[in-house]
This record gives structure tokens, sequence and C-alpha cells, in this order.
């Protein structure tokens, strides 16, 4: 069954926790939660103390931390203390990629990389035999109201490939555009098992239903 990881930039700040929690209670896998830092992607979100708040409200929940900032290896160690169960950072990043991951590993947490939608999806392949999750972007990080690209649908085939010609098994997940009736589906017919969705999951009318949908993919 596909795992959803709905994204916390699309809840109601004003009710953080409860939204999250109905959001678990619903079914979902895990909590997406978007990390800019406002130099490697145009936009800023949220960062440690936000995250510190959710992980003492909802101390069983797995909290997938998406780092879209320039020196990820330098604040791996405060996101693992803050409750981060797996910590994903960009190939794109400035950090050292091998280090980031010996890092992140070496604090108990899953080591995610993801790229961009410019980013031939190779630039991964030498790092797949210690990654937890792949998080291919379906849109360009930092820049709401895009439409899905499906160069992300290739990218997805490609890890599928690989991973199975290894024999390991990754999380494949994508983020961006990721709707239940048109590109949610394709997604997972190209090999995802993480669906990373904010708008589509938080702001629909009947949150519990959201989530049924999109599991049942």
């Amino acid at each position: 069954m596909t795992k959803l990881s709905p994204s916390v930039l699309s809840a109601d700040f004003a009710k953080l926790g409860a939204d999250c929690r109905a959001v678990l209670d619903a079914g979902a896998d895990m909590i997406h939660f978007d990390v800019m830092d406002g130099h490697f992607v145009n936009n800023l979100s949220f960062g440690l103390p936000v995250l510190e708040g959710l992980r003492k409200a909802l101390p069983d929940a797995f909290f997938d931390v998406h780092l879209m900032i320039t020196d990820p290896l330098a604040y791996v160690g405060e996101f693992a203390a803050a409750g981060a169960s797996c910590i994903t950072f960009h190939v794109e990043a400035n950090s050292d990629i091998a280090a980031t991951i010996a890092a992140i590993r070496a604090l108990d947490c899953g080591a995610g990389l993801s790229l961009n939608p410019v980013t031939p999806v190779e630039s991964l392949f030498p790092y797949l035999d210690d990654l937890a999750l792949v998080l291919v972007m379906g849109v360009t990080p930092g820049h709401g109201g895009q439409p899905f690209q499906p160069s992300a649908l290739e990218k997805l085939r490609k890890l599928r490939s690989e991973c199975q010609r290894r024999g390991i098994h990754p999380d494949l997940s994508v983020d961006g555009g990721v709707k239940y009736a048109t590109t949610a589906p394709l997604c997972v017919e190209a090999g995802a098992t993480v669906l990373v969705a904010g708008s589509a999951v938080f702001c629909a009318e009947d949150i519990a239903a959201a989530v049924r949908e999109f599991k049942s993919l």
C-alpha cells in the first residue's frame, strides 16, 4: 500500500498540532516537514522550534524532514535532536553528500536525498545503497502554484529499475503537484512508494476521506 506524507506547509498553523494529529489518526504514515532557508530556495518556512513542538505533541509520529537549505551538514544534528525521524537533503546543496549521509545515519535517523527537476537522476546513483528514502521533486522547490513536471515520472522509473537491479528497497517519494485524481496514480505506477501531498490533504473538506483516497492507490 502506498504511504502518505502530508506536508505541514498546507496545515492551519493556528492549530498545527491538531491538524497533524487528524491526518495521522486518519491513516497518514508520516508528516512531511519542509525547511526552507531563503537561500537554497527563494522562500522561508519554519525550523527547529516548530519541529520540537510537534515532537512533544506527537511523540510517536514519524517526521519526514526535508531540508531545502544551502548547508544541511551544519544542521542535521540539531534537526535530529529536535525530533526528525528521517532527514532528506538535496544533491544540489553545498554540503559534501557522502559526509552528510554518514552524519545523518550516525544520528540514528534515516538518510534521504532529493533532487530538483533540472538535475539528472543518475546523480543520486552513487549514494543509493546508503539511503532510506529518495525524494523526487515534481516542481521546482520554493515556488507555489506550479504544474507537476512529467519528467519526475521517468526519474521514478529509473530509480525503481536501479534499486531492483541492486536488490535494495529505499522509499521512493515524490513531492510537488501530487493530486489524487491526476498525478498521484501516475507516480505510483512509475514506482513511488511515498506520496507527499499538502493542500490536497490538509485543505480537503474531509481530511479522513482524502487520506483514505491517497492510501488506496
